[in-house]
């Protein structure tokens, strides 16, 4: 304390001699004087109060000191600046950067002459066609209403297309949440589209944009997801192959080394040509084509618009695809492992499918056609023409496909092939069978144009030439299909004809039990005794000759008794009848009183606890959805139709709740980790309706008393009238209702038989059944789709999955049954995917 006070008074001294030097100059500034004079008696009064601060005054005193100070003010700025900063960043820009909306688009610059150069983005060439192109895109949606969303457009890629520039281009857009419909994909589209409308004076597609000549029918735009333009935009992980000589294969092999990475691999080729890929292999696991795939795009951006082709399984058997231009995409999604892909690709030229052919007088002399660039599958573009001619005017020409049906087009596309045939017009498609298509014709002329939007499986058709006023030989009969069955063989019970017309509008056949005539087959070991003497269900694992109305065992050889599978006897010689059959078999855990609170749906009640172990509720995205059945610990069967769009295809949305009675108290929830759908499933007749899903996790073998597999019927199971009957889901009550019950349903339903069926509604395939009442007080609805129609063998055997829930005309409408998916036409085809 002495040396501060020593300080000040060295201090106030200072202001003594200051005050002489002002006291000489009183004369001429008063004022100073006066002041010099107010500061010494201000120190003296200094000297004699102040004392040395304590504590926080002392602290608060050294702060004050103004050095300290301005180091203080500026660490309190920095602080304030960081934390702003920070803020800023969580709440406004990491939250726009979040809020990123991308978009891959493309369109073709027409009547401008594509230059080698613009295959390197690095030319100058590029550079600054590019350039021009982006200014123009960029000034489209700068004057647009969603001017202040938008942030860049990227021309990505300029590739030859007939005769100009096809630009592929990225945009990006940055969108605060409330604001994310303005940008939605069919607005961004028609910003572009109506850009260019503007300027079109003519009926021509080409109109100007700002001096650029665009094609508006080329004009697509695709949402994409961020990773999708993170992976083509900067990315290392983007390789470009190129095929400069036609027909000279370009290898291309992907390893295990480039797992966990997604990876674009750009192939193109010399203008004017097309490109052909060849799979030879690829191993991976199967997947839901979100962790392991191959998706091929007739683009050099991945666009959902232009995809040709995806793989999500492994492939042993070669196979290839054709592009419809001179370039392609390949997206590699692999997850680590060992995993590959082996194949190649080569530049071809564009075939030009068009033939003369002349058929011989003897209709057993056949040639063959094919589908374009056969055996590869066919690309969404291209066409075929074939004209015929027959040695005279009494012979038209036949075509045999295999798996493969021509009908008239109804109000619906032709999604699987355009036909005009004689200027009639039919659709094609994808069936299980082999049909015959007759043309009534001397020299017909069939035209066949692509109608699919990405690569379907080829198609091959034999020709010959038939009599015109007699189709087939007198002594068969001709099939809706346009096949020739016996007429022997006519209602015998069995699908000759591969569409059941040989089996409708039959009248049921006698009871021949002691006559010298063979029992009819519909009697023969059905597991009833139709004949009082018993000889309907005599030497029933007799070997015989195979069909489809009797039992083959795994050793190849069949029997004449039908329902051999697990109905507790050993049937067959290697004892296969009664393997894998822990199925059916129901543990009721608890009793529902169905008298209090029973909720009747299209005549349905209450289930039990444990009496439908194997049904199970599919919701998407959370909402009860679809119903499923339980095959195995890790697979379920439903409906094709519940999977049927875009979005309802992706398993990420699915989850299955198994073990449950009432909605919300599932033992078990497992989400989907894939999707299978049958290849030949039709979204406007539900034929081939049926689907498999595989859970990402299999159910614990401790919940089987609630949790079980249902039988899956061979393809000889016969339902008579001793089965019962159930359809069960938690579907709407009826038709008209707006409120799923919570507790599982259950109605009791009778099979009709397929000729009723058509009555009902016309055409049905033999790939469905109905089942209902006359009355139509019981039947499922909407939200009971995929859900089984469980049948139990009489005595109380098992319950077996006899049909799925497919379609029908309203719900519980009389003489308008439910129309089922018939499991036991796909039995084969379900062992192939879960086995």
């Amino acid at each position: 304390m002495g040396a501060e006070h020593e300080e000040n008074e060295q201090n106030c001294g200072d202001d003594n001699a200051s005050q002489q030097d002002a006291a000489s100059i009183a004369d001429v500034s008063v004022e100073v004087a006066t002041v010099d004079h107010t500061l010494q008696k201000l120190c003296r009064k200094y000297r004699k109060t102040r004392r040395k601060p304590k504590g926080l005054n002392r602290l608060w005193a050294y702060l004050l000191n103004v050095p300290h100070l301005a180091v203080i003010v500026t660490a309190v700025v920095f602080v304030v600046v960081v934390i702003v900063w920070s803020l800023l960043w969580v709440y406004i820009f990491r939250r726009e950067s979040n809020n990123g909306v991308y978009f891959a688009g493309m369109f073709r610059v027409a009547n401008v002459e594509f230059i080698p150069e613009y295959r390197q983005a690095e030319s100058q060439e590029f550079v600054s066609m590019a350039s021009k192109i982006q200014h123009v895109v960029s000034n489209v949606y700068k004057m647009s209403s969603v001017a202040r969303l938008y942030k860049q457009a990227v021309i990505s890629d300029l590739s030859n297309n007939k005769g100009g520039v096809l630009v592929h281009f990225w945009m990006v857009f940055v969108v605060p949440q409330l604001k994310s419909p303005a940008v939605c994909e069919e607005c961004i589209g028609a910003i572009f589209r109506d850009s260019v409308h503007i300027s079109m004076m003519n009926r021509s597609s080409v109109g100007y944009l700002l001096g650029l000549p665009v094609d508006i029918d080329s004009i697509l735009i695709n949402a994409v997801q961020r990773s999708d333009y993170s992976s083509g935009a900067g990315s290392q992980c983007v390789e470009n192959l190129y095929a400069n000589l036609p027909g000279a294969s370009v290898p291309l092999n992907v390893f295990s080394s480039w797992g966990g990475v997604s990876c674009l691999v750009k192939l193109t080729a010399v203008p004017g040509s097309l490109i052909r890929l060849t799979v030879t292999s690829f191993l991976i696991e199967p997947s839901d084509c979100v962790s392991d795939a191959l998706t091929v795009y007739d683009a050099l951006l991945p666009m959902r618009g232009r995809i040709l082709h995806r793989l999500c399984e492994p492939v042993s058997s070669s196979f290839s695809l054709v592009s419809t231009s001179n370039f392609m995409l390949l997206s590699f999604r692999m997850t680590n492992g060992n995993k590959s892909f082996r194949g190649h690709f080569e530049a071809i030229a564009e075939e030009v499918c068009m033939s003369q052919i002349e058929t011989q007088l003897d209709p057993d002399i056949t040639g063959q056609i094919y589908s374009p660039f056969h055996p590869s599958l066919m690309p969404p573009q291209c066409s075929c023409t074939w004209s015929f001619e027959t040695p005279n005017s009494a012979l038209g020409v036949a075509l045999q496909f295999q798996n493969y049906v021509l009908k008239p087009k109804d109000m619906n596309g032709c999604d699987q092939g355009w036909w005009k045939v004689n200027e009639i017009i039919f659709c094609g498609s994808y069936v299980g069978h082999n049909t015959v298509f007759r043309i009534a014709d001397q020299s017909p002329k069939v035209e066949f144009r692509c109608s699919s939007r990405n690569s379907v499986q080829p198609f091959q058709a034999s020709y010959s030439s038939y009599n015109i006023s007699q189709p087939c030989p007198e002594s068969h009969f001709l099939c809706s299909t346009g096949l020739c069955v016996e007429k022997s063989r006519r209602c015998d019970g069995l699908d000759d004809c591969q569409d059941e017309s040989d089996e409708v509008f039959c009248s049921r056949p006698t009871k021949n039990c002691g006559g010298n005539s063979p029992l009819h087959p519909l009697f023969v070991c059905n597991g009833e005794t139709d004949c009082t003497n018993g000889i309907d269900e005599l030497n029933c694992t007799q070997e015989t000759t195979c069909s489809a109305i009797r039992y083959q065992c795994n050793s190849g050889s069949c029997i004449l008794k039908k329902n051999a599978k697990c109905d507790g006897v050993h049937d067959c010689q290697d004892r296969s009848d009664e393997a894998d059959c822990a199925c059916g078999r129901p543990s009721l855990v608890r009793k529902v009183d169905s008298s209090t609170g029973a909720v009747r749906i299209v005549g349905g009640v209450n289930s039990a606890e444990g009496e439908w172990p194997w049904q199970v509720s599919l919701l998407f995205s959370g909402m009860v959805y679809c119903g499923a059945s339980v095959l195995t610990s890790d697979w379920l069967i439903s409906a094709a139709h519940c999977f049927s769009k875009e979005r309802l295809s992706d398993p990420r949305y699915w989850s299955a709740h198994l073990g449950m009675l009432t909605q919300g108290s599932a033992k078990h929830v497992a989400d989907i980790q894939r999707i299978v759908v049958h290849e030949y499933y039709n979204m406007h007749t539900f034929d081939y309706d049926i689907a498999l899903l595989q859970l990402k996790r299999p159910w614990p073998p401790s919940l089987s008393p609630l949790i079980q597999p249902v039988c899956l019927p061979p393809a000889s199971h016969t339902v008579t009238d001793s089965h019962r009957c159930w359809v069960t889901g938690w579907g709407y009550r009826s038709e008209d209702d707006k409120v799923l019950p919570s507790v599982l349903q259950k109605a009791e339903v009778s099979l009709l038989s397929q000729t009723e069926c058509k009555k009902s509604y016309g055409p049905v395939s033999p790939r469905m059944l109905c089942a209902g009442v006359p009355s139509g007080e019981r039947d499922a609805c909407r939200g009971d789709s995929g859900g089984p129609l469980s049948c139990q063998a009489p005595g109380g055997g098992r319950w077996f999955l006899i049909g799925i829930v497919s379609w029908g005309t309203g719900c519980g409408r009389p003489n308008l049954p439910g129309v089922y998916t018939r499991v036991n036409k796909f039995t084969s085809w379900i062992y192939s995917h879960i086995s």
